[in-house]
């Protein structure tokens, strides 16, 4: 009988302080400033409050994969393009 294939449970890192978090918050940052807007702007234009930005700005909070496109074409970027930026080993 063949052998059932069982992966090692790996252990997820804290993606709150990953290298790739704190690129993704400095990458919204600067998009952001880039298109002359406060946090204030991009809030109204999420229907959030400005705390909304401050937090996932600052790490204090994660974006999900809905909020993460909502965010992006907020700031008039494309969300793919985005992710590519954060993982680009060039």
């Amino acid at each position: 009988m063949g052998r059932i294939f069982k992966p090692r449970p790996t252990r997820m890192p804290d993606s709150l302080r990953s290298p790739e978090q704190q690129k993704l918050q400095d990458l919204l940052a600067e998009l952001r400033k880039s298109k002359g807007m406060t946090q204030a702007d991009v809030a109204a234009t999420l229907d959030k409050p400005q705390s909304f930005v401050a937090k996932y700005e600052g790490g204090e909070r994660r974006l999900d994969v809905v909020e993460y496109i909502a965010v992006v074409q907020a700031l008039g970027a494309d969300p793919a393009k985005m992710l590519a930026k954060i993982y680009r080993t060039d």
